[in-house]
Order: C-alpha cells, then structure tokens, then sequence
C-alpha cells in the first residue's frame, strides 16, 4: 500500500512542528478530540468538517504554526486517500455488483434453503459476513435486513434470534476485516502487513461473531421478544430480473481478493525470499489492489453479465456504486489528515515517553483509546483512524503480527458500546421496530460483546504470535 512508513512516522514525531510540552501537547489533544466530538455529537456537523476543523483546532491548541498544520494535514489527507481510497471504491463497484445481480440474494437463498430451525442463527452469520466481506456496514445492513425480517416472518422466529447473528457477522466484518475503510486505514497508519492482518484477523473473527451472534442471540431474543415489523418489509432488490448468477460461483467471486491476499501471506511466510519467483508472482497478485480490481474485473462476468446486464447497466451499476462512497473517502481522508498532525505536532513521542513507564500493554492501550473514542463519537471509522495515529509510534520495533494484532485492537476497541451518536444505532433501531431502550439491551450489547471477545483473542494471540 501507498503510505508512510512506520520508521517515517518515528522520524516525524522526533522532530514536531511546534516547541510544546508534553502537558500543552496532552491539553492539545484532548480539546482536538473535543471539538470533533463537540461538532459531531451537539451540532450534526458532518465528519469531515468536523476532522478537518479539529485538525486546525488541534494545531492551534498545541501551539503550531498555522501553515505547518495545513501541511501535516494536507500531507496526510493525500496519503490516506492514495493508500485506501482506490481500495474503498473497488469494494464498493464489488458489493454493488453482488447487490444488484441477485448475487447476493442467490447466497441468502440457498443458505437457508438448506438451514433448519436449529441451525437458522448460524446460517444468519454465514450469510452476513459472507456478504459483508466487500460491503460497507450500512450497506449491509441495508441489504441484509430485509433479508432478515422475511425469514422472522415466513419461520414465525423471534426477530432477535435471527437478527442478532446477521448484525454481528456484519459488524465484526466492519471493524476487524479488511478491504473495510478501518481497518485498511489502521493497516496504513501502523505500516502492517495486510495479508498478516486478514489471517489473524479471520482467526480472531470466526470465535468472536459466535459468541456475539448466534451464542448472545439466545439471552437477546429472552429480554427483547418482538416479531418482525410488518411495514419494514419490502420487496426483494433483485424481483426484477430475469436470471441471477449461481450460488458457487457467486461465493468464489466474493471470496476472490480474500484468497488472493491471503496467499500472498502464506508465501511471505513459508518462502521468505524476495528473489523468488513464485513470491514475486503472489507479491503481485495478492496486492490489495490487484485483489480486488481482479475481483471487480471477474465480477462484471459472473455477476454482471450472468444476471444479463448489458453493457450500458453495467457501467451504470458502476458509476452508481462510486457516488455514495464520496462521503467516505473524505471522512477517511480527513481522519488521515488527524492523524498526520497528531503526529508531526509530537504526539506520538508524547505518547511513547507517558507509555514507557507503564505496565500497560501496547494491544490494551490502543483498545482503550479506540473505545474512548468511539464512545464520544458514535463512529466507529473515526475511533480507528484516531486511534491508529495516536499509537502508530508504538509500532516501531514490533514484529509483523505484533503490528497486525495493533490494528485488531483498535478495530475491536471502535466498536465498543453502540449508542444514541452512532448511525448504526438509529438505523437497527428503526428497521427492526425497537424503542431506544430495547436497541440498547440488544444491539448495543452485542457491539461491546464483539469489542471486549475481539480483545480476548487478539490478547491471547498475542502470546503465540
């Protein structure tokens, strides 16, 4: 990926813009963090004004110049969009394309042609972090939900049995898993390896969504028993075709950059030599970026021209598929922005001389900014991309799991306890028919259940990695 590396980072924060102390720099960062939350959270301001005037805000508290913070935050504006922002639109056309093919409902449709009662929540998950893998959160949800009431319905099931394994499988996908925004910013920040942090992300993945999703679905549906909604559900997105792309070759296509990335780790890790042709081969092709455009390419085949799309809806999917994304990029964007001038200001060695006397874990200490965090801002891209600046020092000297598992902290911490400033919490509570209360035993517990399993494992990793 296209970006600083950590060594880069390191240098950086040796030498800060500004002469400040690391009392004025602690001030500094707090009232930073403030006003973005202050702007998020009590005057709806978009993100990306809001991290672009925190930013400035930040600057100003730590006593830089003005024209060195616009640069730091240009600088890492610029490098957080050419690290991910190629990677976000190609996942973006890749899920469009699984939406609106019928690809994904042919998924939906043969998983739970084949599900009983008992093993309903189980498929749920399957379906969701399947689908989830190229789609955005709300995308999913979007997608998914629909999916969900029909099948609480047609099987008269509790809504949160089933409900629950989908809004988990989806979430862990959001957080832990890249090509997700997240993650793939966190990667970029720490310099990790991201083939590394696919593998162990998978590991840490798989235990977390059963206990949060189908194991925790049983205590929700106990103290949240509601059927589905009848106004909620609507038809299916893809009624209007003709024909849809098969169940297998639907998945392989999905499953296409996993594989890839994750091949190029393997190799990394068995082969071990630059020079050899085979990993130069695999180099390549398990890039991010070749992953998924070769993902995408397949995709306008099995997906696209299956379902008998001509060329013209084609390139209308799409075209369609880039425009909801453009507040994404920039949100990202200007958290790589906030970043940067968190660490040129000198945060970083602020946080490494404070960090250096405790007995505090660096996996624990990234966890918890990013659950501070998340909780002030309801949003979990923003707690990552902040997190991840405020510790990428920490990285420095750490072995390719070791910074792997830095960035499954922070996804797991940006996570945490979902509530009232979050849109995700306003969106499952508004499609699932629930009041604020009832979202807040069901869908916030489930998040913090996800965050807190996801530390367990990444920590438990961590003493074999």
């Amino acid at each position: 990926m296209t970006s600083l590396s950590v060594e880069t980072l390191a240098a950086d924060a040796v030498e800060p813009i500004t002469s400040a102390g690391n009392a004025q720099l602690g001030i500094a960062v707090l009232a930073g963090i403030a006003v973005i939350v202050l702007l998020i959270t009590k005057f709806k301001l978009h993100a990306f004004l809001a991290l672009t005037i925190g930013s400035l805000a930040l600057g100003a508290f730590a006593g830089a110049p003005l024209a060195d913070t616009i640069k730091a935050f240009s600088t890492g504006l610029g490098n957080t969009v050419a690290g991910v922002g190629v990677l976000i639109a190609l996942g973006a056309i890749l899920g469009k394309l699984l939406a609106d093919s019928g690809g994904a409902d042919q998924i939906v449709d043969t998983i739970l042609a084949k599900a009983s009662e008992r093993s309903m929540p189980w498929a749920m998950v399957l379906i969701a972090s399947v689908i989830g893998l190229p789609l955005f959160f709300e995308v999913g949800i979007v997608l998914l939900i629909p999916v969900v009431l029909m099948v609480a319905k047609r099987g008269n099931y509790s809504l949160m049995r089933i409900g629950i394994p989908a809004l988990a499988g989806l979430s862990v996908m959001h957080g832990l898993i890249p090509p997700h925004p997240g993650p793939l910013v966190a990667i970029d920040a720490v310099g990790a390896n991201l083939g590394v942090t696919l593998a162990l992300g998978l590991v840490v993945a798989v235990p977390t969504v059963i206990i949060a999703g189908p194991v925790f679905s049983r205590y929700a549906a106990r103290w949240v028993d509601i059927q589905a909604p009848e106004h909620m559900i609507p038809s299916r997105p893809s009624e209007d075709l003709d024909k849809r792309p098969g169940f297998g070759v639907t998945v392989a296509t999905v499953m296409l950059p996993v594989v890839l990335m994750l091949v190029k780790a393997l190799v990394d890790i068995v082969v071990d030599d630059p020079e050899n042709a085979v990993q130069k081969v695999t180099d390549v092709i398990g890039s991010p970026l070749i992953a998924l455009l070769a993902a995408v390419i397949v995709g306008l085949f099995t997906l696209g021209r299956a379902a008998g799309f001509s060329k013209e809806r084609l390139s209308s999917t799409v075209e369609k598929s880039l425009a909801p994304i453009a507040g994404v990029l920039l949100i990202v964007g200007a958290g790589g922005g906030f970043k940067q001038t968190l660490i040129d200001i000198g945060v970083g060695q602020m946080i490494l001389d404070f960090s250096k006397d405790w007995s505090i874990p660096a996996l624990l200490l990234a966890w918890l900014i990013a659950v501070a965090i998340r909780l002030a801002t309801g949003s979990a891209t923003v707690a990552t991309i902040s997190a991840a600046g405020l510790v990428a020092p920490l990285a420095a000297g750490m072995s390719t799991g070791e910074t792997a598992l830095l960035v499954l902290a922070i996804g797991a911490g940006s996570l945490f306890f979902s509530h009232v400033n979050d849109a995700g919490f306003w969106l499952v509570k508004e499609y699932f028919g629930m009041n604020v209360g009832q979202t807040i035993k069901t869908w916030s517990v489930m998040e913090t259940i996800i965050s807190v399993v996801g530390l367990v494992f990444v920590l438990l990793l961590s003493l074999l990695v």
